[in-house]
């Protein structure tokens, strides 16, 4: 056994769709990992003549796709799912959400929600989510036990809460945590101030300083109610988007989460600055807060990921069911039934979401050189036959259940649909002792 060949092994599916080329599907090829990352994409009867003493894992029936990135979340309220449905966004926080959270929060409950969420994004093929919420260390440390890769938002609000005072003090320890994590190979930073309802315009532009100091995305609410759009022609005279402009945000490190009430100039806007969307279609509906201009913005260039939002407003984080009803919600936005095809939906949930973090030349696609972030989806399912297009079943017919292999930065973290190193009986616990504790009449 030679040392080329000792620390390879090969994925063997039936397909392997790799995002990157565009609308690409290879029969029976494989994908050899070593050292945390993708070393080949080749078929399997080369595969084996070229690595001959390779560790081979058999996927016959399976599908191999880059591992799911949620664009936006915020893991820790997992603990809050279903606790406070039916309700506009506004209600459903100023009168339910940030009551408990002021009651509840605390390190512990971020890492234990964290935790949970982790572990409900890795069943469903989940490598990678991007956070915000208060004690972001403690999310990152969910994040590292659970073995996902995560950005982790450096949080910004004016008012305090449990975790900070003021701004200034989420900003410094945001940046803090930051630099204690810098060298932590699947975890990276954003800073993410929270909405323009909740952020002064002096904290946008530190932001704004940070941001082009640190070359790091800037993750937040945008533009996503009417209310919201009202409220700011009230008190600053200027619709948030164009708010943001004269504050110095707008460029190619902003992601701008939901994005539902744009008009045509608002679109030419992000796209001329090299703006970035996270789509959350599920939370948009059940908030009841509008159908985003999805194709619009596509077509004008900007770059569109895909989000769940948080388990309190959606309530699941399934990327596979999202990316699904973002086609179909593309397609209905569009009155075209060609609109937003599977292969770009796939593309939202993988390598634009990448782009978006500033990650796509290390995960994104299933490419040589690229971290071994990889999902298998077994096909072989009575409800999933028969498969003429594997592409096309796994924007429309797959769900998290058909999900059976899970590896991050070339680690194996679920295998055969059950995890290789999580305690699924002490999380659930963990859950329930929140939920106890949450239902207890406030002191």
């Amino acid at each position: 056994m030679t040392e080329a060949t000792s620390k390879i092994t090969l994925l063997c599916a039936r397909w392997v769709i790799p995002v990157v080329p565009d609308g690409v599907v290879l029969e029976h090829h494989a994908v050899a990992i070593s050292d945390c990352a993708i070393t080949d994409v080749l078929p399997q009867s080369a595969a084996a003549e070229r690595y001959p003493d390779a560790t081979a894992v058999n996927l016959p029936d399976h599908v191999l796709i880059p591992g799911l990135i949620n664009l936006h979340t915020h893991a820790a309220m997992t603990l809050m799912r279903g606790m406070a449905d039916d309700l506009p966004l506004m209600t459903w926080l100023q009168n339910h959400i940030w009551p408990v959270e002021s009651r509840v929060t605390s390190a512990e409950f971020v890492r234990d929600g964290s935790l949970l969420a982790c572990a409900e994004m890795l069943r469903g093929g989940v490598t990678c989510f991007n956070d915000m919420y208060f004690f972001p260390e403690a999310t990152a440390q969910a994040a590292l036990q659970a073995g996902l890769r995560a950005a982790i938002g450096m949080i910004a609000v004016e008012f305090p809460s449990a975790y900070a005072s003021d701004a200034t003090d989420y900003l410094a320890k945001g940046m803090a945590l930051r630099d204690a994590q810098r060298d932590e190979p699947l975890l990276t930073f954003c800073l993410a101030p929270h909405a323009p309802y909740t952020v002064s315009d002096a904290t946008f532009e530190r932001i704004a300083v940070y941001a082009a100091e640190l070359d790091v995305p800037v993750h937040t609410h945008l533009h996503e109610t009417q209310d919201e759009i009202r409220d700011s022609l009230k008190a600053h005279g200027l619709r948030p988007l164009a708010r943001l402009k004269n504050l110095g945000l707008l460029g190619p490190n902003l992601i701008a989460v939901h994005a539902v009430h744009l008009a045509p100039e608002e679109i030419a806007l992000l796209a001329e600055h090299g703006c970035h969307v996270a789509h959350c279609p599920t939370s948009n509906l059940k908030l009841a807060s509008g159908l985003a201009p999805v194709q619009a913005l596509l077509q004008a260039g900007v770059n569109v990921g895909i989000g769940t939002d948080s388990a309190a407003s959606n309530n699941r984080l399934d990327m596979l069911s999202e990316l699904r009803l973002a086609a179909l919600l593309g397609k209905l936005g569009a009155n075209d039934a060609a609109a937003l095809p599977a292969q770009q939906a796939l593309e939202m949930a993988t390598i634009n979401a990448a782009r978006a973090l500033g990650l796509e030349q290390k995960i994104g696609s299933l490419q040589k050189g690229k971290r071994a972030d990889i999902t298998a989806i077994n096909l072989s399912a009575t409800e999933l036959a028969p498969v003429y297009h594997p592409l096309s079943h796994v924007a429309y017919a797959t769900g998290r259940e058909h999900v059976s292999h899970v590896w991050v930065d070339g680690v194996l973290r679920m295998q055969n649909g059950r995890f290789t190193g999580l305690d699924e009986t002490d999380i659930t616990a963990r859950a329930g002792y929140w939920r106890n504790k949450m239902l207890q009449p406030a002191q």
